[in-house]
């Protein structure tokens, strides 16, 4: 084996923690790859003779890119996108235990990584190789160019705002489901105002070609949707329709004797439900990420 490929194998060996890393400190796959890659370009074009630690040598490396690209991205953010925000299925945020975890992984991911992306490259930097990663200070001050008590009190700022962007998110999740379950309720019992109650005056529910058949594929208005549901409540058995986490927010599904036809996905605002899609086309439905739970004491 020569040098190359010893060296190419050891990369290898490396590849899924790098990419881990890029990727928390990212919340991109395209740009984590995309710095996985620039390490191993950097890598092979180096004496890697010379390198005694070479794990620690690529952590270094990616940050470095990851902090670059970070850099970028606010600069850009402040010429031409100053609202932007980014999105992902990372999680982030602390204090949450295993059962807590897996209801808002999604939720407190998103909110968490809202946050991170409005702070300094270097506080994010700081924080999620510390928090995530286990790096000391000591390790983390060169690749952000301050001492490490500097490098503490930018992962300390972070920390405190990831933190507080969890509380809310858990807060924002909890009244969703609440939510969710009045709809629910409403629904089973063809409760016209029920649903109302919690649907926005103008809510805009959307129905795919398969879920339509012969209706319209847009109904506006909480009141007008609501008489047609309670329709479809007297017609279907509708206690097949269970909570669920659709892409991370609480919805419904419809599985009659365990087969999946319709999805409800939810969008809320002002303490409402004012966006619905209802999906029943399968490629799509395969597409959702879905957690549907055991039974109604665990939403």
């Amino acid at each position: 084996m020569d040098q190359q490929d010893w060296l190419a194998g050891r990369f290898e060996e490396n590849r899924s923690r790098l990419r881990a890393v890029a990727y928390r400190m990212l919340g991109s796959l395209s740009e984590a790859d995309d710095a996985v890659q620039e390490a191993w370009l950097r890598l092979s074009g180096s004496d890697a003779g010379g390198i005694d630690n070479l794990p620690g040598w690529l952590t270094t490396v990616v940050a470095r890119i990851c902090l670059d690209i970070l850099r970028s991205r606010s600069s850009r953010r402040e010429e031409d996108l100053p609202d932007s925000t980014a999105s992902t299925s990372d999680r982030g945020g602390h204090g949450l235990d295993p059962e807590q975890e897996a209801v808002m992984a999604e939720a407190v991911g998103v909110a968490a990584l809202v946050i991170l992306d409005r702070l300094a490259p270097a506080e994010r930097l700081a924080f999620v190789l510390h928090d995530t990663f286990g790096l000391s200070f000591e390790e983390i001050a060169p690749i952000v160019g301050r001492s490490a008590i500097a490098t503490r009190q930018l992962a300390s700022r972070a920390r405190r705002r990831v933190q507080g962007a969890a509380s809310e998110a858990k807060a924002d999740l909890k009244r969703q489901r609440q939510l969710t379950d009045a709809f629910l309720t409403a629904l089973r019992g063809g409760d016209i105002e029920g649903l109302v109650t919690v649907l926005d005056p103008d809510v805009v529910v959307r129905l795919d070609q398969v879920t339509a058949s012969g209706t319209p594929r847009e109904i506006r208005g909480a009141r007008n949707w609501a008489k047609a549901a309670a329709a479809f409540s007297r017609s279907v058995g509708v206690h097949d329709i269970e909570p669920a986490l659709v892409d991370g927010s609480p919805g419904l599904v419809w599985a009659p004797r365990g087969k999946l036809r319709r999805v409800l996905r939810f969008t809320f605002a002002q303490d409402k439900i004012v966006e619905m899609d209802i999906i029943g086309d399968a490629p799509r439905l395969r597409d959702l990420d879905l957690a549907v739970f055991r039974d109604r004491s665990n939403f």
